[in-house]
């Protein structure tokens, strides 16, 4: 009898070991999903800070493509200038130098925010830290800490990269009070350029200086309409129209001479693009954002369903 109803009063060991075997599996399956779904969220939030500077500076993109910007980010070397000058400096891209900089801005915020909490999760390893990071506050100001500090070695390194080319151009257009003390001006005053041409360079140097000399660059922007209107040589010397439209459009909101008017086509084609492209990354970031947060709430209702189950068996 006791042979007979054996089976149905307590399993055997085989069957033991398989339901041992099938919960381990179904752990492992679990802890997969988590790690999983944390990768998603992850990724998620990282495509949101992508999207957020995409949509601070897609508009700079844009115009770029057009070799235009709403304001002077570059020097435009006209070649009616002095060779000297030309050979003196060479003027990086500005499009290519765009996507460096927006390149370095998106890791140093990525590598500072996770870089933080690795620099955070190494320094619990040690037992004075471990204690004082069991508070919320030190904890954070720990993060912040390492953020700060890691952010502040990408910064150096990424103006370390910078060449020599990049190291002149600025010096070349650099001044603390006045214009006249910049190189520029003082390798125009001793040049034969003529007065359209200093102009011209003057009026970008002004409006590159930081903050903006806009005092300083309406007086040469002022000259360059009166020659534009009065002057048949001026369209000789070279300007480059897109540079004419931005100083005009940074100065008076709009653009006032004909050179500069005939890139408004670009303009607007460029700005009708710029509102979509806009429209559309803000959308993107909106379900970025929402995927994320759904995904982190979901990994953390594995997590915590992991622990309570990992409880349960140490009991």
């Amino acid at each position: 009898m006791m042979h007979m109803f054996g089976d149905k009063r307590s399993p055997s060991y085989s069957e033991a070991s398989v339901q041992n075997s099938d919960f381990g599996y179904r752990m492992l399956v679990l802890k997969k999903r988590q790690r999983h779904i944390m990768m998603l969220s992850i990724t998620s939030f990282c495509v949101a800070i992508f999207l957020i500077l995409a949509v601070f500076f897609q508009n700079q993109v844009v115009y770029g493509f057009w070799g235009m910007s709403k304001e002077i980010q570059q020097l435009h070397i006209p070649v009616s200038a002095d060779p000297t000058l030309v050979s003196f400096v060479e003027v990086p891209d500005y499009f290519l130098s765009l996507f460096k900089w927006i390149g370095w801005l998106f890791l140093k915020i990525i590598a500072s925010f996770f870089g933080a909490f690795i620099a955070v999760y190494f320094l619990k390893k040690f037992q004075f830290f471990k204690i004082r990071f069991q508070s919320f506050v030190l904890k954070f100001v720990g993060w912040l800490i390492s953020f700060i500090v890691i952010w502040s070695g990408l910064t150096y390194v990424q103006y370390d990269f910078r060449n020599k080319y990049e190291k002149r151009y600025e010096a070349l257009v650099h001044y603390d009070q006045t214009i006249q003390q910049s190189e520029i001006a003082q390798f125009l005053n001793e040049s034969n350029d003529k007065i359209a041409v200093k102009n011209y360079l003057l009026a970008q140097t002004a409006l590159l200086h930081r903050p903006v000399d806009t005092n300083t660059a309406k007086a040469y922007v002022s000259v360059l309409v009166k020659e534009e209107n009065n002057n048949p040589e001026f369209i000789e010397y070279g300007f480059k129209p897109e540079q004419l439209w931005t100083m005009q459009y940074q100065v008076y909101g709009q653009a006032v001479t004909p050179l500069a008017k005939s890139v408004n086509p670009q303009v607007l084609q460029a700005e009708k693009i710029s509102k979509t492209v806009h429209l559309l990354l803000i959308f993107s970031l909106i379900v970025s954002v929402i995927s994320s947060l759904i995904l982190w709430f979901i990994y953390r209702r594995l997590k915590n369903r992991f622990i309570r189950i990992e409880q349960q068996l140490n009991r």
